[in-house]
């Protein structure tokens, strides 16, 4: 089974296809018509009319107001729904899911397990509306050929823009032999995404290179879900970082890091990088520097209140129960100083330390922070698409750009909540979630 396309309607006579085939030409691209009772332009940040959205193949041929009609086109309603770019999820994890058992499975789990399970996850993502996503951290590139499986149509999801393994440095925040005991750990170096010194970041970097990696994921202080007792402390020195993230920049992909404490923060900030994840304990001067130097923040403030509510129930061993309770009400107050300290948001939830497909949560949450409703879609679209680096192609409903569009029921200026109602999806031209429900076909 996959998901059903938009039904393709070739506008040619049947007696001129087998000409156009024997010639070798391309048959016609299907065009579709939307009719949105309302469109967000992302661009602008405000909501439009009743518009008219045109989808030759897999692009955006033409946006205009009011409802117009195009000879020979398939044409959708969307009665009573807004209309938005498709979704963009900066913070993902497509190949775990951080359940009760997580620790246990790491040691256990056969890899397998987890590449059948990611397929699950992309697809549950896909239809909550997120049609482009960065994956910033799996297992042995497993993601890498999530993401060129579902390019090629044989799985269904997300676009991936993926990472690959997080690189981190000996018993740092991704370092797999954390808890093991001395006969068990081995040494694990650039080969498994774990360095010391700059020589062996610059080598951990083109590893990642070669192996695909469309970005580069660090983590330069410690983590909440790990098993060490420094949640927040620096563990990569300032010259290290600046190893990564040159040699990073030199082979054309960005950085983003994991970075909880304010010391860890500055000195990414400084080095260059691309985007702070997490970002839980940054400072008034890390707020400046962030926007000084034009600095993404993916804040993923769901995860931070769901850890916390997690570790209520005793979930999580005593270690990471303490840092889980420290980070939640912690990163809301954050969200509001950076925002209105001028950092640039974009959208991203670490989703995979909470259920995939539950990705519209940090909508939620950044509203309750005191963000406007306005630009937390802005952040999950063109501020998303920006800090990718494909905004030529992605974030807005624009005339040449993948044809991307999600809608829900209701207004989302008005009430936030409907964007956990997505009732339409499409990705590329084809259509996967209609009236609220997946569209498949043989």
């Amino acid at each position: 089974m996959r998901l059903a396309g938009v039904v393709r309607v070739v506008v040619l006579g049947s007696a001129c296809l087998p000409v156009a085939v024997a010639l070798g030409q391309d048959a016609p691209a299907a065009v579709t018509v939307v009719h949105c009772p309302s469109l967000f332009d992302s661009a602008a940040g405000k909501m439009l009319g009743p518009t008219t959205v045109v989808i030759s193949g897999d692009k955006f041929q033409k946006v205009e107001p009011g409802t117009q009609s195009e000879p020979g086109a398939t044409v959708i309603e969307l009665t009573g729904a807004t209309c938005l770019p498709g979704l963009i999820d900066d913070h993902v994890h497509l190949d775990m899911e951080f359940g009760r058992n997580a620790y246990m499975e790491a040691a256990h789990l056969n890899f397998a397990n987890m590449v059948l399970r990611s397929t699950l996850y992309a697809r549950r993502t896909l239809l909550a509306g997120f049609t482009t996503v960065r994956n910033v951290g799996d297992h042995d590139y497993d993601t890498v050929s999530l993401r060129d499986e579902i390019a090629a149509g044989r799985v269904i999801g997300p676009r991936i823009f993926t990472a690959g393994p997080p690189i981190s440095t000996t018993g740092g925040h991704a370092d797999w032999s954390n808890g093991l005991s001395m006969d068990l750990q081995g040494d694990p170096g650039p080969l498994q995404s774990i360095f010391n010194g700059p020589d062996e970041a610059r080598k951990a970097v083109r590893l990642h290179y070669k192996e695909g990696a469309d970005l580069i994921k660090a983590m330069p202080s410690g983590g909440v879900m790990d098993l060490g007792t420094n949640g927040s402390g620096p563990q990569m020195s300032e010259d290290e970082i600046k190893a990564l993230v040159d040699t990073a920049h030199d082979y054309g992909m960005k950085v983003a890091v994991h970075a909880h404490g304010a010391e860890a923060i500055r000195r990414s900030v400084v080095a260059g990088v691309d985007s702070v994840e997490h970002g839980t304990f940054m400072d008034d001067e890390d707020i400046r520097l962030m926007k000084e130097h034009g600095t993404f923040y993916c804040p993923t403030v769901y995860t931070g209140q769901y850890v916390a509510e997690q570790a209520k129930k005793g979930m999580y061993p005593p270690a990471v129960t303490r840092k889980a309770l420290e980070v939640g009400p912690q990163i809301m107050k954050t969200v509001t100083r950076a925002y209105q300290g001028g950092v640039k948001f974009a959208y991203g939830t670490d989703a995979g330390v909470y259920p995939h497909g539950q990705n519209w949560e940090d909508f939620i949450y950044l509203v309750k922070a005191g963000l406007p409703p306005a630009y937390t879609l802005q952040m999950a679209t063109i501020n998303a698409a920006e800090l990718l680096g494909h905004q030529d192609e992605l974030g807005t409903v624009s005339a040449g750009k993948y044809a991307d569009l999600v809608a829900v029921p209701g207004n989302p200026l008005d009430d936030i909540g409907a964007m956990s109602k997505v009732s339409f999806v499409m990705k590329a031209g084809v259509v996967y979630k209609r009236d609220g429900q997946e569209v498949l076909t043989q």
